[in-house]
């Protein structure tokens, strides 16, 4: 976890033209996803209908928009709804 966090930050200030960096839930597990986002990461990506790839290596994490929006907003941030270009919408 320490590495995957100290790249997503050296990675945050190298790139400084990357505009949205994703901090992963699936693998690293939720605390972890949440420590990343003070570590540099602004998305945590989306809920997951189906990760056979993953899950078949032994990984079963799992989540919901429940669980996401309240590990966005216990790390300090106001969850949104994106699409695909990243457009935002505020959630209630």
């Amino acid at each position: 976890a320490v590495d995957y966090l100290k790249t997503l930050a050296v990675s945050r200030l190298y790139l400084d033209n990357v505009p949205n960096v994703q901090a992963s839930w699936l693998t690293p597990g939720h605390k972890i996803c949440q420590i990343a986002l003070r570590f540099g990461a602004n998305d945590v990506g989306s809920i997951l209908i189906e990760e056979n790839v993953v899950y078949a290596a032994g990984c079963k994490n799992t989540s919901s928009e429940e669980i996401l929006r309240r590990l966005i907003s216990d790390a300090g941030f106001r969850p949104f709804k994106r699409d695909t270009l990243y457009r935002t919408y505020f959630l209630n």
